[in-house]
């Protein structure tokens, strides 16, 4: 069996080696690389290309906002869960948007952790309890539950068919392909054909970046 080929970016030495020690515990998952900031991962990733990064946000020489935005560019097939201390609903908005696959607090323990990374591996984007109250949250920020859109990527001309309305919604539920397969009686294909005209119309980079972006443009 294949294992899961981890990297893991952060300036903290003690969190690393923690996170280290956790990883290493977990028979399928490997740890191929370790990065105290953002230029030491994108320096060393070539030669250990992992297939998820636990990345950090607040880091020296270059933060974790700007490594996300070389991943996506350089390296799109690799999966970030940003793991960080910062919980404003307007960070956690921003960084789905930009691509980003999940969103861990620290304080998270080792079974969300694991069941983050299997869930990016499996269905590409993994959104918790938290992740699903901030964009409430930011959704009723505003009289009568509207939002200013505030998203570079906004256009207030989309237009979504019934079917892509309803596979969006059930997507924000966090159903993978299979469940709304099952759920509206269409083969995964072509749910995966709606979800990507989705993400087209929305500009949006994955399936994450598409359900942050439907909250706080009002889309469901």
């Amino acid at each position: 069996m294949r294992k899961i080929r981890l990297g893991l970016c952060d300036d903290h030495t003690l969190f690393r080696a923690g996170m280290a020690t956790l990883l290493g515990q977990i028979p399928d998952f490997e740890l191929v690389l370790e990065a105290a900031n953002g230029q030491e991962l994108i320096d060393r990733v070539a030669r250990k290309m992992p297939d998820v990064v636990l990345l950090d946000l607040q880091m020296p020489v270059m933060d974790g906002t700007a490594t996300a935005d070389y991943f996506r560019e350089k390296y799109p097939l690799v999966k970030i869960v940003v793991l960080t201390m910062h919980d404003e609903d307007r960070m956690v908005l921003h960084l789905l948007e930009k691509g980003v696959s999940g969103y861990l607090l620290k304080d998270a323990n080792a079974d969300e952790v694991e069941k983050a990374i299997r869930k990016v591996m499996d269905e590409g984007v993994y959104l918790n309890e938290f992740v699903s109250r901030a964009m409430l949250r930011r959704m009723t920020s505003k009289p009568n539950g509207l939002t200013k859109p505030t998203s570079p990527f906004y256009n207030s001309k989309i237009l979504l068919s019934d079917r892509e309305k309803e596979v969006l919604s059930l997507l924000c539920d966090g159903l993978s392909t299979n469940e709304i397969s099952e759920k509206v009686f269409l083969s995964p294909r072509t749910v995966e054909g709606h979800r990507l005209r989705i993400l087209e119309k929305t500009g949006t980079k994955n399936t994450a970046g598409m359900v942050a972006y439907a909250f706080r443009n009002n889309l469901v």
